[in-house]
């Protein structure tokens, strides 16, 4: 495999020692017997009654035919009238009728005459019987037979698409992903109907056995970035994954970095539209949340509705948001800094207001404005885990109440509260909710840095964090593209130039990295009749 950079280097050469010392420890959570099934059908029955000891959901279903029938199914997770419509009265009725009782039923006859399934599997030993009973398909063992037919017919309770929540747009597409892997795919290829969209199936967790999916557009993607996809999901060994965060916290470049490098999303179209930059989507099953990468810092500055409202409109936003994201960061240790180290910068009748206001406060500055951002995140949090129905009144109404009680009391001045309740909503502005969390734990380190450093030390905070930018990478792929190193491609980042004039992927992509012809600039001449 291409090795991307020296920390890369190091990263994987880690990952394949740490994946050969736990092949041997992980042995216990796989199946020991995997032998293959018998000609007869009392053995297999017996096997898998042994897997399924004391699990009162797995169903066994005896069909007295000639020869006997049995099927094996997950109670809750098939579709139960499916079942008895297409597999069991077809063998039961049908072939009699057909004068198949004096003919024995074969598998090959249940399989390709009998039972209407769409997909159809062959099972071969009993691993196989058990994992494809265990993704709620059904299992028909043929006495006579050492091969299982196993016939898709999930039907378990899902939620439907609505829209997403966390994700809400003005202008856009509705739809949003569920914890139905196989629907999330088909919301994919709805907008995507190309036979170049692949999606490469694979398990992870040697217990939950849980589907994954890599999604990518062959041409288009990087064959260095799909590769890196490829290796990393391979080499996870853990017991479970009941989420895509689970996947994400193995396959990152530096898990230690506030910074995400991996994006998730509810959206398709979000998704949708990344795949035809050249990313890779990883869709875990039973999760709406869709891993994106590479991820850069760029990404996590933009909206979805950047790209539904035109042009003109979202740069203007783009740069409303730049403005606010450096408000949530610096604004609190900013206040802090200047009034307690430079207090020569202020402007005088500003400075005798912030005195006035601070006549009786028991703390300093650092004090008081640490205690509100303490405060204003605890409410934050009060406000995310409590009902929908009382969350946004208990955040509002407790921000409100604690913030004039505490200014009445004297125990904090009225500027501080101004300052953390701005600093709170530019932090709101941040479209990403992993990335402004990455913000809200970089502004107390900064606001450490001011209350000791003053202005010095806040700039000493910006140029790590720049440094660390930087160095930072995503699956190989600078975080700070195209910005650092300098690409070609910057008509997305600082602003949204128009559709049409958005020619080129990004330098990521693939060899494919041609999106629009030149040349379709809207013009009130181009496609119609002169007025003359």
């Amino acid at each position: 495999m291409k090795t991307i950079g020296g920390i890369g280097l190091f990263r994987i050469k880690h990952r394949k020692n740490s994946s050969k010392q736990l092949e041997s420890s992980d042995l216990h959570l796989s199946d020991e017997h995997n032998s293959e099934l018998s000609m007869e059908l009392a053995l297999n029955e017996k096997l898998l009654s042994e897997k399924f000891q004391a699990s009162s959901d797995i169903i066994f279903r005896p069909i007295s035919s000639s020869p006997k029938v049995l099927l094996i199914y997950v109670d809750g997770l098939i579709d139960t009238k499916t079942l008895d419509q297409v597999v069991i009265m077809p063998i039961l009725y049908d072939g009699a009728s057909n004068g198949r009782d004096q003919v024995p039923v074969s598998r090959h006859v249940i399989e390709e005459q009998l039972i209407a399934v769409a997909q159809v599997q062959t099972g071969l030993t009993i691993n196989d019987a058990v994992n494809g009973i265990l993704k709620g398909n059904v299992l028909l063992l043929v006495d006579g037979e050492n091969k299982a037919i196993i016939a898709e017919l999930k039907g378990f309770e899902a939620r439907t698409v609505e829209e997403p929540a966390a994700e809400v747009s003005i202008r856009g597409p509705r739809d949003g992903f569920t914890e139905t892997l196989r629907v999330n795919t088909s919301l994919i290829r709805r907008r995507i109907r190309s036979p170049k969209l692949k999606m490469e199936s694979t398990t992870v967790g040697q217990v939950s056995q849980t589907d994954i999916v890599i999604a990518y557009i062959e041409g288009i993607v990087s064959n260095t970035v799909l590769e890196e996809v490829r290796n990393r999901i391979g080499q996870i060994r853990i017991d479970g994954v009941l989420e895509s965060g689970y996947v994400e916290e193995f396959i990152e470049d530096v898990p230690w970095s506030p910074f995400p490098q991996i994006q998730n999303t509810e959206r398709p179209d979000i998704v949708s539209a990344s795949l035809l930059e050249g990313k890779v989507a990883i869709l875990v099953d039973n999760t709406p949340f869709v891993l994106i990468v590479p991820m850069t810092f760029w990404t996590g500055l933009q909206a979805v509705e950047d790209y539904y409202e035109r042009s003109i409109y979202t740069t203007f936003v783009r740069f409303v948001r730049f403005s606010l994201f450096n408000i949530a960061l610096l604004l609190p240790s900013m206040y802090v800094a200047l009034s307690t180290f430079h207090q020569q910068l202020i402007p005088t009748n500003l400075l005798i207001s912030i005195a006035n206001s601070r006549e009786g406060v028991p703390f300093p500055t650092f004090v008081e404005t640490l205690l509100m951002e303490f405060m204003f995140e605890g409410l934050r949090e009060a406000g995310i885990r409590m009902p929908k129905a009382v969350g946004s009144a208990v955040s509002i109404v407790g921000a409100l109440v604690i913030g004039q009680a505490a200014v009445q009391a004297g125990i904090v001045s009225a500027p501080v509260v101004i300052v953390v309740a701005t600093t709170g909503i530019a932090s709101f502005a941040i479209p990403r909710y992993n990335f402004g969390t990455a913000y809200r734990l970089l502004r107390f380190p900064m606001l450490f840095l001011a209350g000791i450093l003053g202005l010095y030390g806040i700039i000493s905070g910006l140029f790590l964090m720049i440094i660390h930018l930087l160095r930072l990478q995503s699956f190989g792929v600078p975080y700070m593209n195209p910005v650092v190193p300098l690409g070609q491609n910057l008509k997305d980042v600082f602003i949204r130039a128009p559709r049409w004039s958005m020619n080129m992927r990004p330098e990521f992509s693939g060899p494919n990295k041609k999106r629009i012809p030149e040349g379709q600039q809207p013009s009130s001449k181009r496609g119609g009749q002169s007025n003359d």
